[in-house]
């Protein structure tokens, strides 16, 4: 059965959408097979993995107002393993559609539990905030990754990220866990980015990744060129922490 991580911070900037792009694709390079699905309506997770969100029949905001299956809202991407269910602007209005639509909060899970078994691991790209799609993320997932940037107001919304997590663990998913937390866009240069580090390591009583990725040129690069990392800069310091990544994530497994 594949394990579904979404990956959520209701704070935009934070690396969550160059996070989910990288480890879908660092891990379907490790042998995996990967669906990442794009719940953020700005479609980036879609254009990032090459996918053109503007030319597209099928997109997950078809599949949840049941307008497609979920197989036919997945997508090929030129990468080997991984395996899209894209998004763009139309599903900005999904929220007021799903309006008095019955157990509206698993639509997203009721339709992948169909095709779980197929992938080790699926991907959800959460949008910047906590409304009816993270909701529906939440369901459907195993285990919440948050990206946290190095930056002075971290740990600013987390707390409100966590409660939400809380109350989908008491009410909707009482399965769901918290994978950790990964720091994102570090530099070693600056005395803020470790004490931004220590500050949540002392805060939060959770898991917290090894792998630290840096703020990186090739990283900042990539989505505009359609690739994810590995694929653009091989050899880039961004590439090498997301396969890092990808290995302890894969590591966890037994979660």
């Amino acid at each position: 059965m594949g394990r579904i991580i979404a990956i959520a911070n209701q704070k935009g900037g934070v690396g969550k959408t160059t996070t989910s792009i990288n480890l879908s694709s660092c891990l379907a390079e490790a042998g995996k097979k990967i669906l990442a699905i794009d719940l953020d309506p700005q479609g980036n997770t879609t254009s990032g993995l090459g996918v053109d969100k503007d030319d597209l029949e099928n997109t997950v905001y078809e599949l949840m107002l049941d307008e497609c299956t979920i197989r036919e809202s997945i997508h090929k991407t030129e990468i080997e393993n991984l395996t899209l269910i894209p998004s763009n602007v139309n599903l900005s209005g999904a929220e007021i559609e799903l309006l008095g639509i019955n157990d509206k909060e698993y639509i997203l899970k009721n339709a992948v539990d169909y095709i779980r078994d197929d992938y080790d691991f699926i991907i959800i790209d959460c949008p910047p905030s906590l409304n009816m799609l993270t909701v529906n993320a939440m369901t459907t997932a195993d285990t919440v990754l948050v990206p946290i940037q190095c930056e002075y107001y971290a740990l600013e919304g987390i707390s409100q990220l966590i409660h939400t997590i809380d109350l989908v663990q008491e009410r909707l998913n009482p399965d769901l866990k918290m994978e950790g937390v990964v720091f994102t866009m570090y530099d070693s240069r600056t005395n803020l980015s470790n004490e931004v580090v220590d500050n949540v390591k002392n805060n939060l009583h959770t898991t917290i990744y090894k792998t630290i990725i840096p703020r990186n040129v090739r990283l900042a690069e990539a989505p505009s060129h359609g690739l994810p990392i590995n694929l653009y800069d091989s050899r880039s310091a961004g590439a090498e922490s997301y396969r890092l990544l990808a290995k302890e994530v894969i590591d966890r497994e037994d979660i």
